[in-house]
């Protein structure tokens, strides 16, 4: 029997494709796709857990210094100036704590779909996402929060000068159309 692989584990191909190990008998792992087909791989040509980690981190740690020239980073709309736009920011992270991570990691998910490499997604860093969302303009960021809120970004700004009540609840719409997804962003470990 292989040391490599055993029976249970998740082995995957090069393009990421993840399978489980039924059995390896001469150099040929037997296994099954999430869908529960059966297939069947060369040892040489699968990965077994650490070996996938081991090479997803260099494309993900690749992958942060590409989020920070990616479309979402580099374009914005609007009339806002980067004051302003820094005091909404200020506003919304103490009226919604976590809002910004999400916001961050959301942004983050997106340009790794669009790049095709939706395999690494659960191993996105949060603090990593939000390093790279602190980094850009505050006018940028203010965008991607009023994306993500389903809000036009000059929309938003006019009702932060209202007050906070009306704020949370423009906050709260636009998290609506998240379902839970905000509630078990939260949840999670940030690593």
């Amino acid at each position: 029997m292989s040391v490599r692989f055993v029976p249970g584990a998740t082995v995957y191909t090069k393009d990421g494709k993840s399978y489980t190990v039924d059995e390896v008998e001469d150099g040929t792992v037997y296994c099954n796709s999430p869908g529960g087909a059966q297939t069947e791989f060369a040892e040489d040509s699968l990965l077994n857990e650490s070996e996938w980690a081991a090479k997803s981190d260099g494309r993900r740690d690749l992958f942060y210094t590409r989020l920070k020239q990616a479309k979402p980073y580099t374009l914005h709309a609007g009339k806002q100036d980067a004051v302003t736009a820094s005091q909404l920011l200020a506003k919304i992270d103490r009226l919604s704590l976590g809002l910004l991570d999400y916001a961050a990691f959301i942004t983050a998910e997106k340009v790794m779909i669009d790049n095709g490499d939706e395999q690494l997604i659960s191993g996105l860093s949060i603090p990593k996402c939000r390093a790279v969302f602190d980094e850009a303009r505050p006018e940028v960021r203010l965008s991607l929060v009023a994306a993500m809120l389903g809000i036009n970004t000059d929309a938003l700004l006019d009702a932060g000068r209202l007050g906070d009540n009306l704020m949370l609840a423009l906050i709260e719409k636009g998290l609506a159309n998240h379902g839970e997804a905000f509630e078990d962003f939260l949840d999670r470990p940030r690593r």
